[in-house]
């Protein structure tokens, strides 16, 4: 059995925090151009054009067509709902459509993930969207989402915040200082390349929650950074994989992150197998 929490933005619904539309296509892609960390010149040999012709998108001088806004887009990595931005800022319509993940046209994206859900069991295995809200969880997720308040369990479930809350089941993991030494870093990247106001709002809460500690040096035997958790008077310890969509044209189906965990030492099997 897989169990969903879906709470995402109804189709064609904008969000008003994150649209700019006041800005220009040449602000706008400026500011990508310098996340990215790349000159004028950079940029327009990547896109085979003149580094004039990106000057003046720039500056504004020159309205870019719309092959012209995905071909820069492309080069500067944006994400599918960013490039939707700069096409509107141009004055073109957005090309990637954005549905809720239990909307039939996403059927066989949905059924997919619900299949590598329960195929993973007995070992937990969730999907998340591209702020880290729970979408789909398989039944042995238990041992992470058991004995957290109920508060934290409304949707959207933020697995960031429910892993770093106190009330979540931060108290629960015994390498609290270097999982949250991983994650913090992991977030701040994600929202320096998404460029994202609520996962940078929920960057500023988790740091607000306090430092642990410096966090330890990685133990030579481990082979990924392990999650120590207690569950039902056992310790288990798992690593995790990620597996996204290698070639998504929707915008929700590109941030959609499956999260595997794995046992990283035999006790961990052994006490899964036996429950």
């Amino acid at each position: 059995m897989t169990w969903q929490v879906i709470d995402t933005t109804p189709a064609g619904q904008v969000e008003p925090a994150t649209m700019h539309m006041d800005q220009p296509i040449g602000d706008l892609l400026r500011d990508w151009r310098h996340r990215r960390g790349l000159t004028q010149l950079d940029l327009a040999l990547q896109a085979d054009v003149s580094a004039r012709h990106v000057s003046f998108v720039e500056t504004g001088r020159t309205i870019p067509s719309r092959s012209m806004v995905s071909r820069l887009a492309e080069q500067l990595d944006v994400p599918l709902r960013a490039r939707n931005r700069l096409l509107l800022a141009a004055g073109y319509a957005p090309i990637y459509p954005e549905r809720p993940l239990d909307d039939p046209d996403l059927g066989k994206a949905h059924e997919a993930l619900q299949r590598i859900l329960r195929g993973h069991e007995p070992y937990p295995a969730m999907a998340l969207d591209h702020r880290w809200n729970l979408l789909l969880a398989n039944d042995a997720m238990n041992v992470f989402l058991d004995d957290v308040a109920p508060a934290l369990l409304e949707p959207p479930v933020n697995m960031m915040r429910l892993g770093l809350h106190p009330d979540g089941f931060a108290p629960r993991v015994r390498n609290l200082a270097q999982v949250r030494g991983f994650l913090l870093p992991r977030l701040a990247r994600q929202v320096t390349r998404a460029g994202d106001p609520e996962l940078s709002a929920l960057y500023e809460e988790l740091l607000a929650y306090g430092d642990d500690g410096e966090a330890p040096l990685p133990d030579p035997a481990d082979i990924a950074l392990p999650v120590r958790i207690t569950h039902r008077g056992d310790e288990l310890c798992f690593f995790s994989t990620i597996t996204t969509f290698g070639a998504a044209f929707d915008i929700t189906l590109e941030g959609v992150a499956v999260e595997a965990y794995f046992p990283a030492d035999d006790e961990t099997t052994r006490l899964i197998g036996n429950r």
